[in-house]
Order: C-alpha cells, then structure tokens, then sequence
C-alpha cells in the first residue's frame, strides 16, 4: 500500500470540510464549500473527495476510536477538535501516511488554536501520539466485521442472526455503490424510448431481468432531464416491485398511506391507466413538495396529495372506502445503506420499538380503510425481523379476517410464510421486504 501524502493545505481544507458538515446538508456542499476556500482542484481534488467520503463512511467507528481516546464522547467536544480528530484518525489510524503527513498532523496543533483556544490545540498535540500509535482490540466476530464493513455491532449481530455467514455476503454488498436505475414511466414513454435516450448519449446500461420497466445506467449519470420530462423516474427494482405486487386496477380507490417522494403514488397511476383515484398521505412539507413535482412531471392526473398523518386517515376519508392501500411503512432504512451510506452510523436499536409502534398504528389505520375483499400491501425497506415478520405476525393475530396472500416471486421467501424479501447480496438491489394482506368478504 502506497503512503499518503498530504499538504498543510490539504489537511486544513479536509478539516473545514469536516467541521462544515455538520452543519451543512448533504455533505457534498459542505466540502465543495471548503476545497473551494482552499483551492482544492483537479486531482487534488479527487484524491481529498475520497478520503472525506471515507470519514463519511467510517464516521461511527472513527468517533469509537476518539471516544476511547478521550474517555468522553465526541459529540461533547468542541467542534473543531472533533473536526481535526476525526480527520487524523482516518489519515493515522486507517491509512499508511508517510514521516511528512505525521509532522504536518502535529503542526495542526498550531491550526487548532488559530480556530479555537491555545488550550484544544496543547491537548490535540498531547493525544495525536496515542491516535498515531492506536491499535484496535478485535476480540469478537462481531468487532472484525464492524472494522472490515464499518457497521454497529448490533446491526452485525441482527444479521448474522437472520444469516448466519451468509451475513458477511450482506455487509458486503451493502458497501458496494449500486446504479442509478429508473423506472419508465408508461403514461410518457415506452422502454425503448428511454433505451434510444441513454444510447445517444453514449450511456451502458441494462434492463432489469425481474421489472421489464426498471432499467439500470452502469455509467455516471444525472436523471435531471429524463424526470422532468416525466419520461422516467429514478427508482430500485426492488421499490418498483411493491406497485406491481399490490396490483391496483384502472377505476379503483387506492390510499398510499406514507406517499412521499412519490415513485410509487406515480407508478400505481400509470398501472390505473390514471383512471380512479389515489389519495396521497404525507407529513414532511419538503418531501410533499417534492412528491407535488414528481406527479406533475410523471402526468399522474388522479392523485390527491394530503399532508396529514396517515394515522387520521380513516376520520378524514371513512371506513371501507379503498380496493388497495399501500402502506410502504416508515422504517430505519437499513436497506438502502448501499444508497445512503452515512445512514449505518444513525441506526440506533433503541430506536427501533418506537417504529414498530408506528408502522402498527399506521397497518390498524390501513386496515379500517379497506374494504371487504381489498387487498393491503405492507412494506418497508429494512432487514431488521422486528419492523418486518414481527409486525405482520403481530397484526395476523389481532385480525380473524386477514388472510396473508403468498407471494411467490420475484424475490426470495421471508422468514413468514408467504412473505417476501429482496436482500442486496442475493439481488443486487435494496433490502426490501412485502407483505400482502387480504380482508376477507
């Protein structure tokens, strides 16, 4: 492994970089906004973008490392420190810096006082030996795969308690950066329009072997131009699938529960020919504006947006009005970390019996919309048995009337009978999962 070699310049602009994002979304802008300070250009550039987005990455585990350090956690000191300690452990601790980077590591000593208190910039120098010279105890399994594929250790174990080994394969694809894939939209355009659109431009790219509509583009790409001509959408096959599974058929009443951005609100349209009717249930403003965007672009003419709490549903609409409710439940997303990739160090378990409380609220309200004979699609886009299997069989238990319709296909069975999961290793797209529910007559 080569030695890395980083200027003064370089490590100030990686720092402010660091310090930046915490207080600018997304990420990017922050650190566009410091290598512009710094004059960060060309292959300066790509090397430096790299290492910052592997701060991202690795932000949980190199704030462990600071944490064992300091005795305190990181959250508590002050924010250039943390900023100038999170970029020296993944230059010491996870990359091969050569003599000069380590001097210019403790020249930022000097660096620290200049933005702070002469006193933060003493105590960096004091601990930076401990940093440079820190070696890290992997005593369990769980602690070598959260080093090799930077993820909690609760996380690791929930998975290799569904998995098994076969774990390792998941944490594995979840660290690989998936395509962009779009959905066509059929109201628009056909597939091979969209193909003849991504071929003059010189684009690879494949067409999904399990969504006939979802198409993969292998090269960079920016969908800018195609979703707002509402030719296509950016969408995962595996979110595609749930549309497809609910099935809703030109003149129904269809309620998507948790709606926004809209991918599926507009997919569901085009299935009903944009005959019917859809009502869109929301409470971010930001992603109901989004979402209003979305179907105006897609041509979705039966949509009716609500920003209101699913869970009201009911009183808002009535009971027994809707042939299919879609409730794609809000959930950790642990399944689209090979999409967001700095979301693996906000997963929190305590966290998790707070969403299972509100993805069964939101499943009862979803029930008392349906009517006789209607059919519920229940679905999230995490792994965890808790926010998925759990909650169907807790709701199965509650109601004599609901029958699970097995699905068989395009994915594998869950751990429920008649469930369904997309896993990233096994699929190459985002974890998923679906659950059908029929009220009988």
């Amino acid at each position: 492994m080569p030695k890395l070699k980083l200027s003064d310049r370089q490590l100030y602009a990686l720092i402010e970089a660091v310090e930046l994002g915490e207080e600018i979304k997304p990420s990017q802008q922050a650190k566009r906004k410091a290598f512009s300070k710094y004059r960060i250009e060309g292959w300066e550039n790509s090397k430096l973008t790299g290492i910052f987005y592997s701060i991202q990455r690795r932000l949980g585990l190199i704030d462990e490392v600071i944490g064992e350090l300091v005795g305190v956690s990181p959250l508590i000191l002050d924010p250039w420190l943390r900023a100038t300690l999170r970029v020296a452990v993944e230059v010491a601790v996870f990359r091969n810096p050569n003599e000069k980077t380590l001097q210019h590591l403790k020249g930022l000593a000097k660096f620290l006082s200049s933005r702070t208190h002469p006193y933060v910039g003493y105590y960096y120098y004091d601990l930076l030996p401990k940093v440079i010279n820190y070696v890290p105890r992997l005593d369990s399994e769980e602690k070598r795969l959260k080093w090799d594929y930077l993820f909690p250790e609760w996380f690791i174990g929930k998975m290799r308690e569904l998995l098994g080994d076969e774990a390792e394969e998941l944490l594995k694809a979840l660290n690989k950066t998936l395509p962009v894939s779009l959905r066509v939209n059929g109201l628009k355009a056909s597939v091979e329009e969209v193909e003849d659109y991504l071929m003059e431009r010189g684009l690879l790219f494949e067409r999904s072997e399990r969504v006939k509509t979802v198409i993969r583009v292998l090269d960079p790409f920016n969908p800018g131009k195609l979703m707002e001509s509402g030719l296509a959408l950016p969408q995962e096959e595996a979110s595609a699938v749930a549309s497809l599974i609910l099935d809703p058929k030109p003149g129904e009443t269809v309620v998507d529960l948790a709606a926004a951005p809209g991918g599926k609100t507009a997919h569901m349209a085009e299935l009903m020919s944009n005959e019917g009717k859809i009502y869109a249930f929301d409470v971010d403003p930001e992603r109901i504006k989004r979402m209003r965007k979305i179907l105006r672009w897609a041509g979705v003419e039966i949509a009716e947006v609500k920003k209101l709490d699913g869970r009201k549903a009911p009183e808002v609409l009535g009971e027994g009005i809707a042939d299919r409710v879609l409730l794609d439940a809000p959930c950790t997303s642990d399944g689209t970390i090979a999409k967001n990739p700095e979301l693996r160090w906000r997963l929190r378990e305590k966290n998790i019996p707070k969403v299972v409380s509100l993805q069964k609220e939101l499943l009862e309200s979803a029930w008392r919309l349906l009517k006789p004979g209607g059919r519920l699609l229940y679905s999230t886009c995490s792994m965890l048995r808790e926010e998925d299997e759990g909650v169907v069989e807790w709701f199965l238990a509650r109601h004599e009337n609901a029958r699970l319709i097995p699905l068989n296909g395009p994915y594998d069975e869950g751990f429920l009978p008649g469930t369904m999961r997309a896993w990233p290793h096994r699929h190459g797209t985002i974890g998923f999962f679906y659950a059908l529910i029929e009220k009988k007559s």
